[in-house]
């Protein structure tokens, strides 16, 4: 290799690890597997060593030495909206290596080092690499008082408030001493396929491995949202202590279990390299057997001493390493693949594969997501393919075996019609999903009645998600139109002691008869329609019967619509599921008319809102019902169409783009003032 080939692909993969780290670190939805990455980085540094030695190229080339360069720093930024945490001990990456023959060597170094030290009875400690987010947790007089994201090693997050959810995180600890500790937060395994089991059925997309999950958990702006998140933490080592001290590493563990932390419970002490190695392969064989996700082992100089002597370099330590275990990869039969449809509609390939254990888990099947995936991986039925576990959770297909195909497999088909109802799919621009049309198919009913009796759409009160659940158990409703023909009898005996439940349900089912027009059109749920565009299809349309056969053409003229959503409208009102629920509804005495208020006011028609900063008078959805109300709408980004910037207190960027813009900026008094 030359220098300018040398050159060339070291610009090359540093670009691309600075991307994959950012989808990584940052933003925590990886595109490409840990293994992938590791293989990236590994080719990088060896190539800026290459660069570096005389003996392989012509001369030595300095200038592709760069202290920027992701091989010498720790990945990882801070997210905005955070505040800036200064670490005051680095918390640094580990060296990683992929060979049983890499450790040797390393222990071997090490060695060295301490007989060169007078070091006796050196010995190490191999622990779990707990596949989550390092973070920091500092605590004065034995209070818990600030915890940081790793961030880029030198600078973090102040993640304290989403830390005192984590209830393995102790607020007190057993004496009231000054301490700095760094942990893994991690969601297990159990746990995180629980939450993708639940994001899939909502037609969420999922995690792509625990440790995202985990990570996007941790760094929400939000700590009420990351008090949902089954998050856990194990604490792996002290970055700073005052009035102690220690000898060695494994005295330090054992302290901090005394102080009432979750320690990592995988800590096999070594004395020689062959105990390490031994230890290093225990771990794997009993990764499966584990409860938390691992992305390798980590071996630590236990010393402190020699570590102190050992020193770190910009990025890592010199007294710790990790090991990477490479993925297992089995090959099998792609038997079949049978399609599966969610609660929203959305129909999902699955894969069905001759049974193989992977990494310890019998996989007969898996997801395949969508048709983007199966078409990009080239994926026949009757195919021989390789799997692994991604995350070591998720079984996924690496990649068809094609050079073993026979001429028997079969091409793989998206259907066009669903294979629960019957109705037609859909695909629209821009999408990847394939949904089912059909309003009453049984696999989205639980949803769609979920919907339909919400507070923004037809809000029958008492029927909330766990009496709905109760009504399709007992096969007392099948659809929606059922909730209408609902008994007194039959509801009071859901409970005991029911009449009064039972009547102040039917009561309210009887006055959702009555709602306007925009909110049974909302209660539909058709794809793409809101509260907002029902309102506005409510106000051109008068009546259900003339939106139902209003064309594409004529929908996609108004406002709030557009081609996408004129289709979507149009595609559901052709459907004889729609047909028959209507006519179900209006027999059952259900209002398919706009109602009209007098003396309508429309003094805001044509005119649109942009709201910014805190309001003192009115919450956001209170200003802009009243906007709506006067025939007005809203939107949430300031453009040349834009009428009226409603600006708070603290207005933001948003502020500053309406004054490029010359948009009109008013005070909320002034607001006020319009609307009286």
């Amino acid at each position: 290799m030359n220098k300018k080939e040398a050159k060339n692909r070291i610009e090359e993969l540093r670009k691309q690890v600075e991307y994959h780290a950012k989808r990584y670190y940052d933003d925590d939805e990886p595109e490409i597997s840990d293994f992938e990455y590791d293989m990236l980085m590994v080719e990088l540094r060896n190539l800026e060593k290459l660069s570096q030695d005389r003996t392989n190229l012509e001369k030595k080339f300095p200038e592709f030495n760069s202290k920027e360069s992701l091989t010498q720093k720790v990945g990882g930024h801070v997210k905005e909206g955070f505040e800036k945490v200064t670490h005051e001990v680095p918390l640094q990456s580990l060296q990683d290596v992929f060979s049983i023959d890499e450790v040797k060597e390393y222990v071997q170094k090490i060695e060295e080092k301490a007989i060169e030290n007078d070091i006796e009875n050196n010995k190490y400690v191999v622990e779990t690499k707990i596949d989550g987010l390092s973070a920091a947790l500092e605590y004065k007089n034995g209070k818990f008082v600030k915890g940081a994201t790793r961030g880029n090693g030198l600078v973090g997050e102040d993640v304290t408030e989403n830390l005192k959810t984590v209830k393995t995180i102790p607020m007190q600890l057993n004496e009231n001493i000054d301490i700095t500790v760094r942990g893994e937060v991690f969601i297990s395994k159990q746990d995180f396929e629980k939450m993708n089991q639940e994001r899939e059925e909502n037609e969420q997309e999922l995690f792509a491995n625990a440790r995202n999950a985990a990570a996007g958990s941790l760094r929400q702006l939000d700590s009420k949202i990351t008090a949902k998140r089954p998050l856990d933490i194990y604490i792996f080592n002290v970055q700073k202590i005052e009035g102690k001290s220690f000898n060695s590493h494994f005295e330090e563990l054992e302290y901090l279990e005394k102080l009432g932390f979750n320690v990592n419970p995988v800590r096999i002490p070594c004395s020689n390299v062959e105990e390490v190695k031994k230890a290093i392969n225990k771990i794997g064989e009993d990764r499966e057997q584990l409860t938390f996700g691992i992305d390798g082992a980590v071996v630590k100089v236990d010393n402190l001493k020699l570590r102190t002597i050992l020193g770190t370099t910009s990025k890592v330590p010199k007294w710790a390493i990790a090991y990477k275990y490479p993925p297992e990869q089995k090959e099998t039969i792609l038997k079949d693949i049978e399609f599966q449809v969610g609660r929203t509609g959305v129909i999902t390939p699955l894969a069905i594969l001759e049974p193989v254990r992977v990494a310890g888990s019998l996989i007969s099947k898996t997801t395949l997501h969508n048709e983007d995936f199966v078409k990009e991986k080239g994926l026949k039925i009757g195919d021989r393919v390789i799997i692994q576990k991604a995350g070591d959770v998720i079984p996924e297909i690496v990649r068809a075996v094609v050079e073993k195909r026979d001429g028997t497999e079969k091409e793989f088909v998206m259907p066009t019609h669903c294979p629960v109802c019957g109705a037609e799919t859909v695909r629209e621009e821009g999408e990847s999903a394939v949904r089912c049309t059909g309003i009453e198919c049984p696999a989205k009913l639980y949803r769609n009645l979920v919907h339909f009796v919400s507070r923004e759409a037809m809000n029958i009160d008492g029927l909330g998600e766990n009496i709905i659940g109760i009504l399709l158990e007992k096969k007392m409703i099948s659809n929606i139109a059922d909730i209408y023909d609902l008994k007194f009898e039959d509801i009071a005996s859901l409970k005991k002691n029911g009449k009064k439940f039972a009547q102040n349900l039917i009561d309210s089912i009887n006055i959702s008869k009555q709602n306007d027009l925009y909110r049974l059109i909302t209660a539909l749920g058709i794809r793409h329609v809101g509260v907002k565009a029902a309102k506005v299809l409510a106000k051109t349309y008068e009546n259900m019967d003339n939106l139902s056969n209003a064309s594409i053409e004529d929908l996609s003229q108004v406002d709030e619509v557009g081609t996408i959503v004129a289709n979507s409208i149009n595609e559901f009102f052709s459907q004889e599921q729609t047909k028959d629920l209507l006519k179900r509804l209006k027999d059952a005495g259900v209002n398919m008319e706009r109602q009209k208020e007098e003396n309508e006011d429309d003094r805001f028609a044509g005119k649109t809102f942009v709201l910014t900063g805190s309001l003192e008078k009115y919450s956001r959805e209170e200003a802009s019902n009243i906007i709506e109300k006067f025939g007005g709408k809203t939107s949430s980004s300031v453009s040349k169409k834009t009428t009226y910037l409603l600006a708070g207190e603290d207005a933001g960027s948003k502020l500053t783009k309406a004054q490029n813009l010359g948009v009109q900026i008013i005070s909320e008094n002034e607001f006020e003032e319009m609307c009286k």
